[in-house]
């Protein structure tokens, strides 16, 4: 049988591409077809590793766990992780090949389309249906002439496509007519069905303006999505996640995760998110540290730079005052931070060195050649606060530039010293119940008991088929399923 596609553009970044996907997805495998998803490009800083290790975007890896299977670079063979405002590290079948500001890349891109095809035509050997994604907007008229990730992939793989829009921003009916107007005529073609998404009220009140839309756009709606509350892993700066600053003494464990100018794998903190009685906030203002519990800090993309940001704005000084009596965690980038100095000899991000925040008596060097593996194990004997976790298995994955050591030179993964714990080892709480042990921890030193059991792998299962109900509910799926003809 010959593989079917069906593809998911947006008219702008966070419509819900990746949720809408991750749906159809899970939709399609509770049908009991086998489905994979795909994305050619995608510009993140979470990610993930494979079993092989190699690097593709968290939103795949989320997909893939939609899909039932295991996450493949094949799914995501272009991954931008942006270093600074102008340039991004450029990562291809999951491998680097460099550092490219965005103008070199722009002229480069379309000689990775036979890696983006090769990578396609192993998914369609895998599997029945591939669920596309784009990225941003097809109607990016300044980027067209490149296009290989909206329309440019349509046309490459013969897909038809979805158009979404978010109606909780507003304006959805510009942003969606608007999309059209933009394309070409060919483009409008493939354009077989409109969603709405993030819909609040009445549907009912929607109604006349849809029959204005589909008179104008000449494309159905085919759906209009409920704004949906899950914790379903997210991937970009746009996450509503990230704008969870709100501390609530309803709380039993209050959570205070720094917001990093260039922070990475913010997922890290999710497993705790799902706890009833944990509140988690992501901060940028020292004096948000006062009533949090516990202090995560987390990865960057680029450790210097977040460090120097960390000294300037006050958190570093307010983090070090924390720590003399309340747990502070450093995972990847920030367990770098956490050391006694970062030296950058080969300029993997600026060059130099810098000293460290000095919590533990580590020191890192950077390293051009990229750290990716999957990780296992099982935690030491802890002391403190941490001693919930001693003896429990982790599992998780490396993605990091650079080579930590302790005082006698010896290289190190993780380190313990009082308060502080930094590990290089992204998705540590991830595994059955490990984030409630540590919870329910911190909570015990107040005073508190957290009655409840958790597994967050389980937990995870539930939301992608939440997911995959709200959708089905609410978009015409058999009409996706003759337009896949």
């Amino acid at each position: 049988m010959k593989t079917k596609v069906i593809m998911v553009q947006g008219t702008m970044s966070n419509v819900g591409k990746s949720l809408l996907v991750g749906a159809l997805c899970r939709i399609f495998k509770q049908d009991g077809y086998r489905v994979a998803p795909f994305k050619s490009q995608n510009m993140a800083l979470n990610s993930f590793v494979t079993e092989d290790g190699l690097e593709l975007g968290r939103a795949q890896a989320m997909q893939a766990e939609c899909a039932g299977i295991k996450p493949s670079v094949y799914m995501n063979p272009i991954l931008l992780k942006p270093t600074n405002d102008v340039g991004s590290q450029v990562i291809v079948n999951g491998e680097v090949i460099g550092n490219m500001p965005a103008r070199e890349y722009f002229k480069y891109k379309k000689k990775l389309i036979p890696d983006i095809m090769a990578a396609f035509h192993e998914l369609e050997k895998q599997a029945d249906i591939i669920v596309v994604e784009g990225a941003g907007s097809p109607a990016e008229i300044n980027l067209k002439s490149e296009d290989i990730v909206n329309m440019g992939l349509a046309e490459l793989i013969d897909a038809p496509v979805l158009l979404v829009g978010d109606i909780d921003r507003g304006g959805v009916f510009a942003q969606l007519l608007g999309t059209l107007e933009l394309l070409e005529e060919k483009e409008r073609d493939r354009v077989k069905g409109l969603i709405i998404n993030k819909f609040r009220g009445d549907k009912s009140l929607l109604d006349p303006g849809i029959d204005m839309l589909e008179d104008m756009g000449h494309v159905p709606v085919i759906g209009t999505i409920p704004y949906t509350r899950l914790l379903i892993d997210d991937e970009d700066s746009l996450s509503e996640r990230l704008g969870k600053d709100k501390f609530t003494d309803k709380a039993a464990v209050d959570i205070a995760v720094i917001r990093l100018p260039r922070i990475s794998n913010f997922t890290d903190a999710a497993p705790f998110e799902s706890i009833e009685g944990v509140n988690v906030r992501f901060v940028t203002d020292p004096g948000e540290l006062e009533k949090a519990d516990l202090v995560i800090i987390p990865g960057s993309k680029n450790t210097i730079e977040d460090l120097r940001w960390m000294r300037g704005s006050g958190m570093e000084a307010a983090i070090k005052k924390y720590a003399c009596s309340a747990p502070v965690i450093g995972i990847c980038g920030g367990f770098q931070m956490l050391g006694n100095e970062i030296s950058d000899p080969d300029g993997v991000e600026e060059g130099g060195s810098i000293r460290g925040m000095c919590l533990i008596n580590t020191s890192t060097v950077l390293k051009d050649k990229k750290n990716r593996s999957q990780s296992e194990g099982t935690f030491p004997e802890m002391e403190g606060i941490y001693d919930c976790l001693s003896g429990h298995k982790y599992v998780g994955y490396e993605i990091h530039m650079g080579e930590t050591t302790d005082r006698d030179g010896h290289k190190v993964t993780s380190v313990q010293e009082g308060n502080v714990y930094g590990t290089y080892v992204h998705g540590i709480f991830d595994e059955g119940d490990l984030a409630l042990c540590l919870s329910k921890s911190v909570a015990r030193k107040k005073g508190i008991e957290l009655d409840q059991t958790m597994d967050y792998q389980a937990f995870k299962e539930n939301e992608y088929d939440k997911l995959a109900a709200v959708v089905r509910a609410n978009l015409d799926m058999e009409y996706i399923y003759r337009i896949m003809e």
